[in-house]
């Protein structure tokens, strides 16, 4: 069965460890998202698989005409239009074509950086990890966590830290760039 107070792995590895082309390719990955090791990716490839599998099982069972899969078809779609990872009128065919980067896109670290409140992704996620940023009136420290379409816009620094300062070393920083790229 497994010990209740140990999280299981929610991830599967590559299938062979080392393999060139692989690792290259997580390599840029990593380093264009700035996530922390290569099990975070590896976790987004797991969910997108579990993804694949779920639309595959309904496209079957819809063949079947089977009124639970419509309703599970229904109940997939809209969770995915929540998360931002297809248009409203999607189809299951749109779910399979769901890439890597569409998830990681979703992330709050991503967001956070892609957002312009900091200068690289790697302080994205030092901002998150330390409590900085608030997602709808709540502080959230994961960097990992899937922002919905209806909290994308509502992400702010906590209002208690000292990043809400614009004399913050840090945000200074950004102007200063900013200033910079407009003097050129």
């Amino acid at each position: 069965m497994g010990d209740p107070r140990k999280a299981r792995k929610k991830y599967k590895g590559p299938r062979h460890p080392w393999e060139s082309w692989r690792i290259e390719e997580e390599r840029v990955v990593k380093k264009d998202y700035g996530l922390k090791n290569k099990k975070e990716i590896w976790k987004a490839t797991s969910e997108l698989r579990r993804l694949n599998s779920q639309a595959k099982k309904l496209i079957r069972e819809r063949g079947k005409s089977n009124p639970q899969a419509v309703k599970e078809e229904k109940q997939l779609l809209n969770k995915l239009y929540k998360l931002g990872l297809v248009e409203e009128s999607a189809t299951l065919e749109d779910v399979l074509a769901l890439e890597l980067k569409n998830l990681l896109n979703r992330r709050l670290q991503t967001i956070v950086f892609k957002s312009g409140m900091c200068l690289t992704s790697k302080q994205a996620r030092q901002f998150i990890v330390h409590g900085g940023i608030f997602v709808n009136g709540k502080k959230i420290n994961v960097p990992s966590y899937l922002v919905n379409r209806e909290e994308q816009f509502s992400i702010i620094f906590n209002p208690s830290s000292s990043l809400n300062s614009l004399e913050h070393p840090e945000r200074a920083k950004k102007i200063q760039a900013k200033e910079a790229v407009d003097k050129k």
